[in-house]
Formats: structure tokens, sequence, C-alpha cells
């Protein structure tokens, strides 16, 4: 890995399982833009904001907005930094502050890539969120190891195409999963 952590979940869904009843996760599909041995960060992608528009960020930024900006939802990314705005993104990236996260799948947070989103200039998928998600170093490793989690490759069609109602039994359906056969406690052998 090009951060030398081996056992990186970068680029990866972390998809919720049915025990994890913390609100802030329930049935989330999240996805991991960095982690080391430092911790990790992501944005959840099934979940409205029911409060902000895109047009009330843009607004509040002063951007100039074009037709349709009020129609464009805003997620909350997760708990952590809620005032934080954070797009995830695929192609071009070219924005100032983006960090690619697999070949087609990046995040941003600089001016310039919301200004462009305003304008209808913006990358042709992405996600607007409020906050993300963030873990301590080896909080996250603990968390899979409670069944808390299942994980699978980032997909931009659950991120981008998939209504937000259906994202997490997606999700659960592309890693080979019936989300029916899920049960909310640990087996150990």
């Amino acid at each position: 890995m090009e951060d030398g952590y081996s056992t990186s979940l970068k680029g990866q869904f972390l998809i919720a399982m049915p025990g994890l009843l913390d609100p802030n996760f329930f049935q989330t599909v999240t996805c991991i833009s960095e982690h080391t041995e430092a911790g990790a960060v992501g944005l959840v992608i099934n979940r409205h904001h029911g409060l902000v528009s895109a047009k009330d960020i843009f607004d509040e930024l002063r951007l100039e907005c074009a037709p349709g900006a009020e129609s464009i939802p805003v997620h909350v990314g997760g708990p952590v930094h809620i005032n934080e705005i954070f797009v995830l993104h695929g192609l071009p990236f070219q924005w100032e502050g983006c960090l690619p996260i697999t070949a087609q799948l990046a995040m941003s947070n600089t001016m310039d890539i919301l200004a462009a989103i305003a304008k209808g200039q913006g990358p042709a998928a992405f996600l607007i969120t409020l906050g993300c998600a963030g873990w301590g170093a080896g909080q996250l490793e603990a968390e899979i190891r409670e069944n808390a989690w299942l994980t699978g490759p980032a997909d931009e069609e659950v991120a981008f195409d998939t209504p937000i109602d259906l994202c997490w039994e997606t999700a659960v359906r592309k890693i080979g999963i019936d989300p029916a056969s899920l049960s909310g406690t640990a087996g150990h052998a």
C-alpha cells in the first residue's frame, strides 16, 4: 500500500451489520477515504440531511448557483466535524484539496469544487456531505472484530446511482450476502 499500512480499508465500503444500533450508523454504508495506523475517515453515503439543502450551503458561501441547485441533496457524512463540508465524487480529480480514494472515487472539501458544483460544472457524480465518520487508532479494526461492520469494495453505482433507501441492501448484495441472512450477533467457533 502506498501509505505503508498493509491492512488499510481505504477504498472500501463499511456496511453496518444489523446489530450496530448506534443511530449514527444504523444500516449505513460508509466509504472509507483514508485508513492508516493512526485511524480512519469516511463518508456515510446513505443519510440525507433533512434540514439543509445544497442551495443553503451555496447561499451561505455566496456562490453563484445554476438553476436546479436547490434540488441537490445534502447528506449526513457522519457525526464528526458536522459543520464541515465534504464532497465524495467521481472523475475528474483536478480539485485543489482532492484526496483520491480509488481510481474512480475521491474526496474533496475545497471551495473550487463547491463553486463548480453550484454552477453545474462540477464532476458528473458527487455527494455533498456535512460531517464525516472518524475512528481513532485501532478503533475500526476492533469494531470489525466485534461484528459491527461488513466490508467490500467501494462501488460508484451504489454511491451515486442507487436510491438512498436501497443503498444498504444493495451494498450487502454486491458482496454476495443475502441481507435477510444477516444476524446482529457475532459467531465464535
